[in-house]
């Protein structure tokens, strides 16, 4: 018996080429049907839909304010990934901005209204505040103005936090104003 790598894209691309454009078609429906992941990313890549982020923002939600009454946990990687996934379908930089905003919304509000007191959930939230004004920042000037007002209200939430959560928001959105002014 003969021991096979993992298979790679070029094998698969291969495979491919022998495809016509109904078996193409065939393919992606079943793709399609396999997953609710697979179902997001081609309405986020074929534009489909009323709001592309509702999928991502539905993931986000239930691993940053799990249900606490059915013992659900939450998983800072699993709503990172959602972002990652976007990133990946679509990557528009307004819809990655707002995935980011909500991100720290959602961890920010489910700390403050249970009282969670997680270092490293404190950390990822702070990495993705960061995250998220360096990704307003790129964006042009209109879109800014309602972001930032959403992560300023983060910013206060967050001194409700502890763990110098709110004085390190409160720092790299001074570093970002100071950013702005000076371009």
């Amino acid at each position: 018996m003969t021991v096979r790598s993992k298979p790679s894209w070029s094998e698969v691309k291969a495979r491919l080429a022998d495809f016509d454009r109904a078996g193409l078609i065939g393919l992606v429906q079943d793709l399609y049907a396999a997953s609710k992941d697979n179902q997001a990313f081609l309405h986020a890549r074929f534009g489909l839909g009323d709001d592309v982020l509702k999928p991502y923002k539905t993931t986000i939600d239930r691993w940053l304010w799990p249900d606490v009454f059915k013992n659900q946990d939450t998983s800072v990687a699993k709503a990172k990934k959602a972002i990652a996934d976007y990133k990946k379908a679509i990557g528009q930089p307004e819809g990655l901005a707002e995935l980011m905003v909500f991100f720290c919304e959602r961890a920010a509000g489910f700390s403050n209204d249970v009282g969670l007191q997680d270092e490293g959930y404190f950390d990822a939230l702070v990495r993705m505040f960061a995250q998220a004004l360096k990704a307003i920042d790129a964006l042009p000037v209109e879109y800014r103005p309602l972001l930032l007002g959403r992560l300023d209200a983060v910013r206060r939430l967050g001194h409700n936090l502890g763990y110098g959560v709110g004085d390190d928001m409160d720092d790299l959105l001074a570093e970002h104003r100071f950013n702005g002014e000076s371009r």
